[in-house]
């Protein structure tokens, strides 16, 4: 009777464990990849005219996700709690331009970069005082809290005010409340395609490359398969075909 006990207690701890070693890959092993995007930051995550949800990023993601075998499902959440939603497991991939930087890569975990660009320092069309982060030194810039443009600002000696996105911070620059923004160059130059703003310019440059990427929870199990994917859509020119399709060049890799 006893080791009838025994063997079954045995048995069920056996199972749980296969349970509890399961559960830390739930994402690598889905039928369905979520991703976390803004949808309010063209041209890589926005709504389109017929009111759904596309761009540089969300088209990618979606390549990544067809590589895979996976459906794609998005989660539209503001920048500065995207990575709070990552960590709660709303979503397992975020998608939405995350540069690379090494407090980035000490957190989650992040695929080979997708994007390369360099940032630019926006302000007034009628301002000469701006041409360098050299000159942010006191000055009030407006960006996402969160976001690496923040930071550059920051250590620039910028004091940042925080908005909710791109669009907002041109908006605070033009009414005169901020003295510039910093950004990526190909968010600002969408911006200029678009709307042809005689009221900003880019003044200068941060003097730097960034390279963006995907970001997943550390040791979830997602980032190998991602990269798999991506090394697949670079070979066979989906990743140049989609960046070429927004920004008339392949920013998918460094020159």
């Amino acid at each position: 009777m006893r080791r009838a006990l025994l063997a079954a207690a045995a048995a069920l701890l056996a199972a749980v464990s296969i349970v509890g070693c399961g559960s830390s890959n739930d994402a690598a092993s889905s039928d369905t990849l979520r991703v976390g995007t803004e949808g309010t930051y063209s041209p890589f995550s926005y709504q389109g005219t017929d009111g759904q949800l596309t761009g540089y990023d969300v088209e990618v993601a979606r390549a990544v996700g067809a590589k895979l075998g996976k459906q794609v499902e998005f989660v539209q959440t503001p920048w500065d709690a995207i990575f709070a939603g990552l960590e709660a497991k709303r979503f397992d991939l975020i998608a939405n331009q995350v540069t690379i930087n090494d407090d980035r890569k000490a957190k989650y975990d992040l695929s080979e970069p997708y994007t390369v660009s360099e940032g630019v320092i926006v302000t007034r069309a009628d301002d000469n005082s701006i041409t360098t982060l050299a000159n942010l030194a006191g000055k009030t810039t407006a960006q996402s809290a969160t976001s690496n443009w923040a930071q550059v600002a920051r250590d620039a000696g910028a004091n940042v005010e925080a908005v909710e996105g791109f669009v907002q911070a041109i908006q605070l620059l033009k009414d005169g409340r901020v003295d510039a923004t910093v950004n990526d160059t190909l968010a600002v130059g969408e911006y200029q395609r678009t709307n042809n703003d005689a009221g900003i310019k880019i003044a200068g440059t941060t003097g730097d490359t960034s390279e963006q990427a995907f970001a997943a929870r550390k040791d979830s199990g997602v980032i190998a398969d991602v990269n798999r994917a991506l090394g697949e859509l670079r070979a066979d020119g989906t990743l140049k075909q989609i960046s070429e399709k927004y920004f008339g060049s392949d920013v998918s890799a460094a020159a």
